[in-house]
């Protein structure tokens, strides 16, 4: 490609005291171009993003779009100079409505509207955005974005968060911006998307680039290879799986039903056993979770721990019976303005019935011991928010690791997180099972099944559509069953 780049970043640095998030960055789109911007977590990517969105300003650098250099002081003041994000988490305000949202943004609600339709869904603009499951949300940020029609269009792991189908819409919608001439650039952890989509691919590690390529070219294995530096991935193809369940039942669910999307679910999870869930968006998984955590009322059903049955009116009574919840939205389960120590410690606090000496050293060499078995970057101690996505993950099961359970229920684990931070979270679920704990473990990466549970079953319109065994948890039983079809075996 002979062109002038659509967007030049030179020389980009910040830093946040202590910690450096990008030293000497270099980047550029072409036009007609969806480019990959890749790195493990806490390689720069968002603050690069967040630099050329206007949200916050680097220490220094330039950057340049169409030959002309810029520096955005706002989002909206990137809109206006043809610069459109869809940021990892949805920019929208969660106590008011979509069109309360629309109008901060100076969003056209009629080409909103078109956007929104053209993508096959349909949304209430008087429905506050907090009531809204999160892949429609992203679904919404995407189709405001596209609304100012920009040049060019940020995606930070918009996939990450969808089911499927909402996933190939997403890659539909980013070869008609490029048909017309635009261009994307595109952040996720999926490494399948990534060569089947994007033209070429710059790496992030530690703040800077290290290598950009032709991404039909770059296998998986250069990718990590680029990402990781010389640390050591484990091969997480091979967990371990050398541990045998128990034949002993610790949990089963009876006919559960709840809401409006859970009808009626049965299954069982041994002892040292990882089960996992798969489901297209709005098959009930959510509210599953929620009720086995204690979260959310069930309609119907039995649910039964240890061979007793349970009733949960709090979440407080499903820890005491031993099931701990690591939920999808991780900034949901995490005070951002303290330590990591504080984070790690909260669930410690719960144990507190009465008045008495709080052992500090016994709670110093659990919190120090959860951070040395999951490795969490402590660099920004202080407060947990400005931690990288994956090390702020860490810390929510890593709270867990410092209290104990007998099951973790855990909700899309490795959402938003880099190929070597998924290898350590798979590594530990495994571990948990050789202790003989047990794990719930739903992830929208369906490949991710067959690496780290010993069986699944498949929800499709809130019954189990599907129990399958390992051998069986390939990708193609797993979408035909999350489509309600007939597996072949």
């Amino acid at each position: 490609m002979n062109q002038s780049p659509i967007l030049k970043i030179s020389h980009l640095s910040k830093s946040y005291g202590p910690v450096i998030a990008l030293r000497d960055a270099n980047f550029e789109v072409l036009p007609g171009e969806i480019h990959a911007l890749l790195g493990a977590n806490g390689a720069g990517k968002s603050t690069l993003v967040k630099i050329l969105t206007g949200v916050i300003t680097g220490d220094q650098g330039v950057i340049e779009v169409s030959g002309k250099p810029i520096t955005f002081t706002s989002p909206d003041n990137a809109r206006k100079g043809g610069v459109a994000p869809v940021f990892q988490d949805p920019a929208l305000i969660p106590d008011i409505s979509i069109q309360r949202n629309l109008h901060l943004t100076g969003t056209d609600k009629s080409r909103f509207l078109k956007e929104i339709s053209a993508m096959g869904l349909e949304v209430d603009l008087n429905k506050l955005a907090s009531d809204i499951e999160l892949p429609l949300l992203r679904m919404i940020d995407l189709a405001r974005a596209l609304s100012h029609d920009p040049d060019l269009l940020i995606l930070d792991e918009i996939t990450a968060a969808l089911p499927v189908d909402m996933a190939e819409k997403v890659i539909a919608i980013m070869g008609a911006h490029k048909a017309r001439g635009k261009s994307v650039i595109f952040i996720s952890h999926r490494l399948a998307e990534i060569e089947e989509i994007c033209d070429r691919a710059t790496v992030l590690r530690d703040g800077i680039n290290v290598d950009t390529f032709d991404a039909a070219e770059g296998s998986e294995e250069r990718i990590v290879a680029a990402m990781l530096g010389d640390k050591n991935l484990s091969n997480t193809r091979n967990l371990n799986r050398s541990n045998k369940a128990s034949s002993e039942v610790l949990l089963k669910v009876d006919s559960l039903s709840g809401g409006k999307l859970l009808k009626s679910v049965s299954f069982q999870i041994h002892k040292g056993e990882v089960l996992g869930v798969a489901a297209l968006e709005g098959q009930g998984q959510d509210l599953l979770f929620e009720i086995l955590a204690g979260e959310t009322k069930p309609h119907g059903g039995k649910i039964v721990v240890n061979g007793k049955e349970v009733t949960f009116n709090h979440p407080d009574e499903a820890i005491e019976a031993g099931i701990s919840y690591v939920p999808g939205d991780r900034k949901t389960a995490l005070m951002p303005q303290r330590s990591i120590r504080e984070n790690l410690a909260l669930t410690r606090m719960r144990g507190l019935r009465n008045w008495g000496q709080i052992k500090f050293k016994d709670e110093d060499e659990k919190v120090d011991g959860a951070i040395r078995s999951l490795e969490i970057d402590t660099r920004a101690r202080s407060q947990v928010k400005r931690l990288s996505g994956g090390n702020q993950q860490k810390v929510t099961i890593g709270r867990w690791v410092t209290t104990g359970f007998d099951l973790l229920l855990c909700f899309d684990p490795t959402r938003g997180i880099d190929v070597g931070t998924k290898g350590q979270i798979y590594e530990l679920i495994r571990k948990f099972a050789d202790e003989g704990k047990s794990v719930l473990l739903f992830t929208s990466e369906l490949r991710e099944i067959a690496l780290a549970c010993d069986r699944a079953i498949v929800l499709y319109e809130g019954k189990v559509q599907a129990n399958l065994e390992h051998k069986d948890c390939n990708e193609e039983s797993l979408l035909n069953a999350a489509h309600g079809l007939a597996v072949k075996k």
